[in-house]
């Protein structure tokens, strides 16, 4: 159920879902996921759905991946800001963070519950992926000695978006986090233009909420 062909079943269902970045989907069908699940669910590491990964927390859907990878990547593009330095709110598994690692030049990413983010660090080594560091904090709080960041990109749901997060972001960045309750979020896209944030609301999202403090 880990084969090239299960593998590209998934590209083409991403394909279908309406994601066009090819070097997203190249990412993609090359990052094992079923390394970042528990040996248990790695048969169907490559359907395209949410999967438990412990703790109360998720590894998020691969087409929520590919999508805010895409619009966090597309986006500077377009706009010709470098992606020097990204952060990103809920480590969890690694999964997410090993997809968007080679689209920046070094990745800060936060996890709450410290065994979370060991397993993370585990697979991200195995995977010789090294442009990335990894914290156990609070993701309210995000990481201000690293700030700003030309993107960020939060993977679980606060009911209002932090404004440390907001004062992290840099002059043009972009970031990408799920706002509201459970059973009622959607997905923004937020722009800074000074000290203005400019909101654009991209789909609906379910997200575990993002929970302040930490876990050891």
């Amino acid at each position: 159920m880990t084969s090239a062909r299960t593998r590209e079943r998934l590209i083409d269902a991403l394909r279908r879902e309406g994601i066009e970045n090819e070097a997203v989907l190249e990412r993609m069908r090359h990052v094992p996921r079923h390394l970042f699940v528990d040996e248990a669910l790695a048969s169907r590491a490559y359907e395209n759905t949410v999967l438990p990964i412990g703790y109360g927390q998720t590894i998020s859907q691969p087409y929520i991946v590919a999508l805010m990878t895409e619009a966090l990547v597309a986006e500077h593009e377009e706009s010709r800001i470098e992606l020097t330095k990204v952060l990103e709110i809920g480590t969890g598994c690694g999964y997410q963070t090993a997809i968007l690692a080679p689209f920046v030049q070094h990745l800060y990413s936060v996890e709450r519950v410290n065994p979370l983010l060991k397993r993370a660090a585990q697979q991200l080594r195995a995977l010789r992926i090294r442009n990335v560091s990894l914290r156990h904090s609070d993701g309210w709080q995000g990481w201000p000695s690293q700030a700003p960041f030309q993107g960020i990109l939060v993977a679980a749901a606060p009911e209002r978006i932090p404004q440390q997060l907001l004062e992290q972001l840099d002059e043009g960045g972009r970031m990408l986090i799920p706002i509201g309750r459970s059973g009622r979020q959607s997905l923004l896209r937020v722009t800074r233009r000074g000290n203005e944030f400019h909101r654009r609301e991209l789909l609906p999202v379910s997200f575990v909420p993002l929970v302040e403090g930490t876990e050891s």
